[in-house]
This record gives C-alpha cells, sequence and structure tokens, in this order.
C-alpha cells in the first residue's frame, strides 16, 4: 500500500481561459478500486492523461507506482496476440497469463491469432490480464465497457473485483456497484472521493442535496425576515432620533439613549444578515442542474407498427441471425438483447429501411415515422445550427435540450468533432428528441453518456412512454425502462 498525492493541480489546455481543474489536491490508497464518474466534459479522461504525464501542468502528482492506461494502443493489430501482449510485459509467465484468461473465460488458443481477429470483448479482456500482470502498476480504465454485451460485461466487473489498486472511468452503474470500492467524482464545483459503490454515492449525493435545498429555501426565508426587521429598527431609530428637538434635556437623554440602543440592534442583525448569506452562499454549488427533458411523440393510425415472424438476415452467405420473430405496437419499450454479432444492429437497420437481405415475413405500417439514432458518432462535424438545419429540426429547442444535458454555451461554437464521445452522443439523442416520430429506435445510445444523463433519459421515457425499440447493454437502464425484452 502506497499513496498516489494530487497537491495543487491546476491545468488548462493551451489557449484556453478555462481552466478544467483549479488548486485540486487530494489523496489515492494504491490498494484502492475507485470508480471516476462526472458529467461528460468534466476532464475525466484529461486527469487520467496528466497522471500519465501526457501534458503539463502546475502544482504536483507523486507516486511511488507506475500507471498504465487502458485502452493499450496496438500499433500493429496484424501481429499475433502473444506478440501484442509481450511489448506490454515482457515479464509474466505463460502460466501466469493462461490463468487470468480462464478467469476471463477467454480461450488460450487466443493468444496464437492475429490480434485484430479478436472481438472487441476479446481485445478488451486480454488487454486487461497483461496490464494487470505488470508490476508496481496502478491501472487507468477508461471506460472498457462500451460496445460490449451485458453478458461480459457482468464477466469482466467480476473480474476487476477480484483486483485492486485502479481507477476506472465507467457510466454502467451496475458495473460500478459490482467491483469498486470508492467513488472519485468531479462535481461541478470540486473533486472529492467517497468510501463506497456509485449506489452508496448516489444515495449520499442525494441526501446532501436535499439537505442544502431545504437549508438554501430556509436561509433565504431567514435573511428575509431579518432584512425586514434590521429596517424597522433602523427606521424606529431614525424616528424617534428626530424627536430630541424641542424636549426636555432629560427626554432628549432618555430618547437618544433609546434610540441608538435600537439602531445597535440594527446593526447586530445586519451582522447575523451577512453570516447567513455567507452559509448560503457555500450551498447549492454541486447541484447538478437536470431539468426534465421531453419528447415529440405522434400516435400512429395503427397499432400494430413493426411484425417480423420467422425473420432471418444475411449478408451475402453469412447468416446474421435466424428465427427471429416479434412485434412492436404502440407504447411498447423493447429492448433488444444478445452477444455481439447476434444481428441486433442489423435488426435495426432493416426496420429503418435500409437494404438488408432478408427471408420470413416482415411487416412495417405505412407512413410509418421513424426517428433513428445509431452507434457511430464518428461523422459528426461542422456547427449545431448547420446540423439542425440539416436535419430539419428547431434550432432553439435542439440547444434547449443540449443545455438540459449538461452543455455549455462554449461547446455551441465549436465544431462538432473536436466534441467529447459523450458530447456526440447527446447531440444525436437531442436530435431525436425534436423529431415528431411514431417510433424510436435507438442503437446502444448511452455509450459515453455520463450516468447522471443516464437517469435523465431514463426519467424522459418513463415519463412521457414513447414507443422505442434500443440496443442497450446497461442493465439497470434496460430493466428501469423495457416493457419487453426480446434475446437473440
Amino acid at each position: 500500500m502506497s499513496l498516489i498525492n494530487i497537491s495543487n493541480l491546476t491545468f488548462c489546455y493551451e489557449g484556453s481561459y478555462d481552466y478544467i481543474f483549479e488548486n485540486v489536491s487530494f489523496q489515492i490508497d494504491t490498494d484502492w478500486k475507485l470508480g471516476f464518474i462526472g458529467r461528460n466534459g468534466r476532464g475525466k479522461t484529461t486527469f487520467l492523461n496528466l497522471l500519465m504525464g501526457r501534458y503539463e501542468y502546475e502544482g504536483s502528482i507523486t507516486a511511488s507506482v507506475s500507471f498504465e492506461y487502458f485502452p493499450y494502443h496496438v500499433e500493429d493489430k496484424s501481429q499475433y496476440t502473444i506478440d501484442v501482449l509481450y511489448n506490454i510485459s515482457a515479464d509474466y509467465q505463460l502460466w501466469e497469463l493462461e490463468r487470468e484468461l480462464a478467469r476471463l473465460s477467454v480461450s488460450g488458443d487466443v493468444l496464437y491469432r492475429p490480434f485484430e481477429t479478436l472481438s472487441n470483448g476479446e481485445q478488451t479482456k486480454v488487454l486487461l490480464a497483461a496490464l494487470f500482470l505488470k508490476e508496481n502498476s496502478f491501472l487507468l480504465i477508461d471506460e472498457p465497457t462500451n460496445h460490449l454485451d451485458a453478458d461480459t460485461r457482468e464477466l469482466l466487473a467480476d473480474y476487476l473485483n477480484s483486483k485492486k489498486g485502479f481507477i476506472l472511468v465507467s457510466h454502467d452503474r451496475k458495473f460500478l456497484d459490482a467491483c469498486v470500492d470508492h467513488i472519485l467524482s468531479i462535481n461541478r464545483a470540486n473533486i472529492e472521493i467517497q468510501r463506497g459503490n456509485f449506489s452508496t454515492w448516489y444515495y449520499n449525493k442525494q441526501l446532501q442535496d436535499n439537505y442544502e435545498i431545504r437549508e438554501n429555501q430556509r436561509l433565504k426565508k431567514e435573511i428575509r425576515r431579518l432584512k425586514a426587521t434590521a429596517r424597522e429598527k433602523a427606521d424606529w431609530s431614525n424616528r424617534v432620533e428626530a424627536t430630541k428637538i424641542g424636549t426636555h434635556q432629560y427626554d432628549r437623554g432618555r430618547v437618544g439613549h433609546l434610540a441608538a440602543k435600537m439602531m445597535k440592534r440594527s446593526k447586530t442583525i445586519e451582522k447575523r444578515i451577512n453570516r447567513e448569506i455567507e452559509k448560503k452562499s457555500k450551498l447549492l454549488k454541486n447541484i447538478e442542474k437536470a431539468d426534465p427533458l421531453k419528447i415529440s411523440t405522434v400516435p400512429h393510425h395503427f397499432q400494430r407498427l413493426v411484425e417480423l415472424k420467422g425473420v432471418s438476415l444475411f449478408y451475402g452467405d453469412k447468416t446474421v441471425c435466424s428465427n427471429v420473430s416479434f412485434t412492436i405496437r404502440q407504447g411498447d419499450r423493447i429492448a433488444l438483447w444478445g452477444r455481439n454479432g447476434s444481428g441486433k444492429t442489423s435488426i435495426l437497420k432493416l426496420i429503418c429501411g435500409q437494404d438488408i437481405s432478408f427471408t420470413g415475413d416482415f411487416y412495417k405500417s405505412s407512413n410509418l415515422k421513424i426517428s433513428y439514432v445509431p452507434q457511430d458518432t464518428s461523422f459528426l462535424k461542422g456547427s449545431l445550427d448547420d446540423y439542425a438545419r440539416e436535419c430539419g429540426i428547431d434550432e432553439t429547442l435542439f440547444k434547449t435540450i443540449l443545455r438540459k444535458l449538461d452543455f455549455s454555451r462554449v461547446q455551441f461554437e465549436k465544431d462538432m468533432a473536436d466534441y467529447s464521445a459523450g458530447q456526440k452522443k447527446k447531440v444525436l439523442i437531442a436530435r431525436s428528441l425534436c423529431e415528431e416520430a411514431n417510433l424510436f429506435i435507438w442503437d446502444e445510445p448511452l455509450n459515453y453518456i455520463d450516468v447522471l444523463s443516464r437517469i435523465q433519459i431514463e426519467e424522459l421515457i418513463l415519463e412521457h412512454e414513447p414507443t422505442i425499440l434500443f440496443v442497450e447493454h446497461d442493465r439497470a437502464f434496460c430493466e428501469n425502462i423495457a416493457t419487453k425484452i426480446i434475446r437473440l
């Protein structure tokens, strides 16, 4: 056990006057399993890069361990996997690596296959196994679960829970609950560490937020009351002081004494007001403003919108999935579940009208308006204004939704190509929420999106109950909003 000390850390990107971190100080025990959370764009990945020494900064970061970053960049993916892992760490014994892979349910023969032939899940597992074998290292694991199916996430969570000494950036609530013992959170006003998992942190945050909101309301009332009392006493003192003129000498002395006494009380109350105002100024700084979202649902003239009976999909000679049957009716919220490569995205594309070969019976209601959110965000570039015009959506509503999803106004002026992955995903969701549709089809909409925004989107769907078909591996989200789960 040793400590990682962060002292007076201050950083902003070159050419920018907005500090990502300013005089930040805290300590991390190298035995901790830390879940790292915060809104998109708050600086989680930036902080990991600072630990790696990739940027210049003010302040100090001291540690007796070396930092290892995941995802590890593989230069030549055509190499055999065992050679890729040897480049990461040449000191491990083969039996140790095989033991780690067995814990991750990965067959040892993947070591003798080209790395590029491994699935996303297999690549994630073998790289993590190799990184954990490095001696005296502290792992910085940046969103390992994106594009991984629910079963693989559970397996990975069990594996991480058996380890110690890492920071894990993830927005999957159940994943965090299963494998961390501390939460490192980037809040609106500070960075803090709490013992426990995500559920513990979120419960404590809600308690703290509710307390601060109540205390803020109490102080506002108290300040108003004190100000009114101070004015009354000051006014009374001034009026009484004016009556001294023309009165008996004895009366003038007594009246002056009373006026002075009342004025002193007024000044005392003003001091108390200032103390209450100071207390109030310390409240609400970390409360995340998550205004409720809305969605433009449009009823269709038929209850049955889509139906698949014994549908099989093909890409050339390759069968993607076979014998799929389900019906989408108005009001349904259907989650498509299945392992990576089981055909979930292909089914969504078929319903959206893309040219995919299939057999079986496929019905789609006429004049069905579909709003589609794809997995890929790499095509986003240019200004938000131009994108809104191209999509034919209301620009003001579009930006209002993005503000509710924690976009700052500064982001509106930037090229979308420079957005973080989570911010790009929010752009696609905001566009979808602006579109009038009978059916919403979302393909892994929560990838890279921060956990508080996930809860916000979840509350939107539960309140407005749109008809939606979605693929999502965040088990908590699926269990909370889906009325049906279709397993492939």
